[in-house]
């Protein structure tokens, strides 16, 4: 008998296990929510495919035969396993307990999220996360990721969501570099200042501006790019330019005067802003675990 066969048996050993402990068909279909003659064509067609008595019957009683003790005590471990099963559910949807699997873009993680989830952890002592900072958008499926953040104006198609903050990008320099070079008052005046930039795609140099109404392009030209966002705070803060930077990044060094906002009266409205969304597989029952992490973090930031 083959794996998928066995299978087909474990309705018919939970039946077996509940007419020997509730020692009659028809108690046992009470029980079951069925009748007596249903439970019974169910020990029958168990015993054929066992090719085994299991029962004696009786008109007063039924007994197990010498197989059916040894089947019982193997369909009753079985039960038992169910039952711990369906415990382990119980208790892990009271309470918040068990692993949470979160992927975070690297500078939101960095700047954002990581900071709060000391107070998660002495708040929620059951809970235990696993946290990856990446840039990379993952597959919740197939990487086994229970939650994303991902920041845009909506939530992918396919995914359930929750915005936990808002993100928007600042055009920061060192004052020493505008001291030098001048402060830009038009977004086109850009092209004539060093500018650090993202270079992910043949597009990243190519900055969106908006300011009532008006709309600029404007295709910027420096001698430093890079993919993260502290690197290219590092640069900005030595006098290298003017780059492009989520508020999150910049906060530090615009409040210690190691950076200066620039062209303050317009908007950025490239990519990486909107809102920070916190994703997870739709048409799931979240556990505790998932549900008090995902308020939490809503709750923070929203205060903040």
């Amino acid at each position: 008998m083959g794996t998928d066969e066995s299978s087909t048996l474990l309705p018919g050993l939970a039946v077996l296990v509940r007419v020997v402990e509730s020692g009659s068909f028809s108690e046992a279909a009470r029980q079951l929510g069925s009748t007596a003659s249903a439970v019974s064509r169910q020990i029958a067609r168990l015993e054929r495919h066992l090719s085994l008595r299991l029962l004696e019957r009786t008109t007063r009683k039924l007994r197990l035969t010498d197989a059916g003790e040894e089947v019982y005590r193997h369909a009753r471990e079985l039960v038992q396993a169910a039952q711990a099963a369906v415990a382990v559910g119980e208790r892990m949807m009271q309470s918040p307990q068990g692993r949470v699997r979160l992927s975070v873009p690297k500078a939101l993680g960095r700047f954002v999220i990581n900071p709060l989830l000391p107070g998660f952890l002495r708040r929620y002592p059951d809970v235990d996360l696993e946290v990856r900072l990446s840039d990379q958008i993952p597959d919740l499926i197939a990487e086994r990721f229970d939650l994303v953040i991902q920041v845009g104006d909506r939530p992918p198609e396919g995914l359930a969501g929750r915005p936990i903050t808002q993100v928007r990008q600042l055009l920061c320099a060192s004052p020493a570099y505008l001291a030098e070079r001048g402060e830009p008052r038009h977004p086109q005046d850009l092209l004539r200042h060093s500018c650090l930039f993202l270079a992910e795609t043949a597009d990243d140099h190519r900055w969106h501006f908006s300011r009532d109404g008006e709309q600029q392009v404007v295709a910027v030209r420096g001698r430093y790019a890079c993919n993260h966002s502290e690197a290219r705070l590092l640069l900005a803060c030595e006098g290298f330019g003017i780059t492009c930077l989520p508020h999150f990044t910049a906060a530090e060094a615009l409040a210690s005067g190691k950076l200066s906002t620039v062209l303050g009266d317009w908007r950025y409205t490239g990519s990486y802003q909107g809102a920070a969304w916190l994703l997870w597989r739709p048409n799931r029952q979240l556990p505790p675990s998932m549900r008090v992490l995902i308020d939490y973090l809503a709750q923070q930031l929203g205060d903040a």
